[in-house]
């Protein structure tokens, strides 16, 4: 699929990966829809995009009545990017001198309505629109943390389904001509890395066969690949550097 000219939803496109995704795009000719929950994030998009071709929208992934109002409203579908996402990280249980603390459920059903129910509210609008139009492509943000990582069933289990979705739509939605695949990145140089102490971030990228973070520029030009070459369907791309949770 040639990008230029192509109507793509990026969803947290406020900042950090889904930002960087959306202005990739839009450097490279497509349509934006740009949305995120966070209004002060679609501000700063705003003020700091110069691509006439992005439009800035407020949506709440996990509300199903904003999702479908989002996707309704928008003049096409052609590629759909499922960024958007949190984390809540904790120890599933932890016991310190005989007192025990738990996950609570709240944060582990908050990771899981955004990054796995989100994902499905998202793919579910895009594909009924795709459907009956001229097909088109749903690339799914996972995670390395998809194999399971310390601190983090939560966002485990919901990168693990979508893995899951990933698969399952690639094998129901192609008779749409719609292709689906996932990218799962490893540790990315973003604004919250930035804050790390260096003797923390050192044991990072000790873990990293590359010895570094990967640059988000590297993720985003995932998602052109993904987009240009129509064989891609039903695989989840590891861009981590070699690194293995």
């Amino acid at each position: 699929m040639n990008i230029k000219g192509k109507h793509c939803v990026v969803t947290g496109a406020g900042r950090g990966l889904g930002r960087q995704i959306a202005l990739g795009l839009a450097e490279q000719g497509a349509i934006v829809h740009a949305c995120d929950v966070n209004n002060d994030a679609i501000a700063g998009l705003k003020k700091n995009t110069p691509f006439p071709n992005m439009t800035l929208h407020a949506c709440d992934v996990t509300n199903e009545g904003e999702v479908q109002s989002f996707f309704a409203g928008l003049p096409a579908i052609d590629i759909l990017v499922n960024n958007a996402g949190i984390t809540r990280d904790a120890l599933m249980i932890k016991v310190k001198d005989g007192v025990v603390a738990t996950m609570p459920l709240d944060d582990f059903e908050k990771v899981v309505r955004v990054n796995l129910v989100g994902v499905f509210l998202c793919g579910r609008a895009a594909a009924a629109r795709m459907a009956v139009a001229n097909g088109g492509v749903i690339i799914n943000i996972s995670s390395v943390s998809r194999s399971g990582n310390f601190g983090q069933t939560n966002y485990s289990a919901a990168k693990a389904g979508v893995d899951a979705m990933t698969v399952t739509w690639s094998k129901e939605l192609a008779r749409y001509k719609i292709r689906c695949a996932a990218i799962a990145p490893g540790y990315l140089a973003t604004e919250m890395t930035a804050t790390i102490k260096p003797e923390v971030l050192e044991k990072i990228t000790a873990q990293v066969p590359m010895r570094r973070l990967g640059d988000m520029r590297e993720i985003s030009e995932t998602v052109s690949f993904i987009i240009r070459n129509d064989f891609v369907n039903g695989k989840i791309l590891e861009i981590d550097g070699g690194l293995r949770i």
